[in-house]
């Protein structure tokens, strides 16, 4: 029977989340990846149980996330009802709808009846009664925000989800979803977007509506998909995920920005650090990002990831340094 750490908050740091009560921790884990049914159960759990042993309550999930879609959520919900359930008030979860799942017309995107549906299912699997937070995944561009807004506003006045969120949208996009829910009464809690060093649109727009709308932060692949590791410093595995030709990354992708990468290892090296680590650092300097999500393909790994929460601060020496490789 699992026992959760009595030391488990000695040492995480948490953030206040936009203008709200919540605090998330520095590191949030997400199952976007190794949580599908090709991946141990037995790593899995591993994995989790370390995670909230070391302060980690903030768990991120989707409707889709996988192999198949779905099996995040399955497999969270296993390791919850056996190991996690007496400590649901100390956890945030969180889960997301809007890429597909299911055949036919209402099985993606952003309408009231794709929203309401894949809630109760992601609840069901999860084997909750509510979420901490749910996410709109992706905006529509055929269904009006409004309704993608007043599916999220309705979740929150059915207490399904304390909190929601939106996802992949753009400043312009944001700003409007964040005014239509004041509208409604209901604050958008936070936006989960792509952030490292290898891709910085964030920064061209969606930073400042955030702030400026009082809305959490929350990055997603802070390390590149693996590029900003030593995973591909030496060319492309063959079991790596530039390898898989359905994958996110692509091989082209990690040849263009491997001369980079290996500048921003000898940073690391001399930092004393490992190339995640100073990846993570970056992208939680100056406070802006909430908190950063991290996977995990095993304990060892996200070890490694945690050590950042009581590293020293990237200096202002260390941030011109790194801008100067990723501008060049």
């Amino acid at each position: 029977m699992y026992i959760a750490d009595s030391k488990r908050y000695d040492t995480m740091q948490y953030a206040r989340c936009g203008k709200s009560g919540l605090k998330l921790p520095l590191v949030s884990l997400g199952l976007w990846h190794n949580f599908g049914y090709c991946d141990k159960y037995e790593t899995m759990r591993d994995i989790v149980l370390t995670a909230f042993d070391h302060g980690v309550t903030h768990i991120d999930m989707a409707n889709n996330y996988g192999p198949p879609p779905g099996a995040a959520e399955e497999h969270f919900g296993k390791l919850y009802k056996a190991d996690l359930k007496p400590y649901r008030d100390e956890l945030i979860l969180s889960s997301k709808a809007g890429y597909g799942m299911w055949a036919g017309p209402y099985g993606e995107w952003g309408s009231r009846k794709y929203l309401m549906a894949s809630l109760d299912q992601s609840l069901k699997r999860c084997g909750v009664d509510y979420f901490d937070i749910f996410y709109s995944h992706r905006p529509d561009p055929e269904t009006p925000l409004e309704e993608t807004m007043g599916a999220l506003a309705d979740m929150v006045r059915q207490g399904k989800a304390l909190y929601v969120g939106i996802s992949n949208y753009n400043p312009e996009q944001t700003a409007r979803a964040v005014d239509i829910l004041a509208d409604m009464g209901v604050h958008c809690l936070i936006h989960q977007h792509s952030y490292s060093m290898l891709n910085r649109t964030s920064e061209d727009g969606l930073f400042s509506v955030l702030e400026e709308k009082g809305v959490g932060n929350i990055a997603f692949s802070p390390l590149a998909q693996g590029q900003l590791t030593d995973r591909y410093l030496s060319g492309i595995p063959a079991d790596s995920r530039a390898a898989r030709p359905e994958g996110f990354l692509k091989q082209d992708a990690v040849e263009q920005n491997i001369g980079k990468v290996r500048a921003l290892k000898r940073i690391a090296d001399e930092k004393g650090i490992a190339m995640a680590q100073l990846a993570l650092l970056w992208v939680l300097r100056g406070g802006r990002v909430t908190s950063v999500l991290m996977g995990a393909s095993s304990v060892a790994q996200l070890m490694q990831n945690l050590a950042i929460v009581n590293m020293p601060a990237l200096t202002a020496a260390d941030c011109e340094k790194i801008d100067k490789i990723l501008t060049e």
